[in-house]
């Protein structure tokens, strides 16, 4: 008998915007580039995958497509209300990158309007208290599931 993966949110969500042209979309429009030419000059994303990329996240609710120009039509992207809430994971993303993968110095730099380099932490938005792994623990809600896999039979 097969078991179905894991019902997840981080797999819905990755579904959506796990690819790594779609991610450096967001980047792009989170950083105020709209255009296409500009997106794909950013990114390096060949313009039939940037095509696909941002119909899919247009067809999701991540982006919208706003005219621009009547003569010829002409549109640009920006970031839905779904898309602004993707905001925090590209900051964390770019700051695992910086500590990780450029140590030296990361290419951007994000400055909080308090005039510091911003540092993201995760935080309980109940109590203040950082929301670090040894915080946290995992309650199961998808039924025939626990933290450590399906009950019930399994696959050999």
């Amino acid at each position: 008998m097969k078991v179905s993966p894991r019902p997840c949110s981080i797999a819905d969500t990755l579904a959506l915007v796990g690819e790594k042209y779609a991610l450096l979309v967001l980047r792009e429009v989170s950083l105020g580039v709209h255009r296409f030419d500009r997106i794909a000059r950013n990114t390096g994303a060949p313009r039939d995958i940037l095509t696909a990329r941002l119909k899919r996240l247009v067809e999701a609710g991540i982006l919208e497509k706003v005219p621009y120009s009547e003569r010829p039509p002409r549109f640009e992207y920006r970031a839905t209300a779904a898309g602004e809430e993707l905001q925090p994971v590209l900051v964390t993303l770019m700051a695992w990158g910086d500590r990780h993968l450029n140590a030296d110095a990361g290419p951007v730099v994000l400055e909080h309007e308090c005039g510091e380099v911003l540092s993201p932490r995760l935080v309980c938005a109940h109590c203040g208290g950082e929301a670090g792994r040894e915080s946290l623990s995992a309650h199961v809600r998808a039924p025939g599931w626990t933290t450590a896999g399906p009950t019930g039979p399994q696959e050999a």
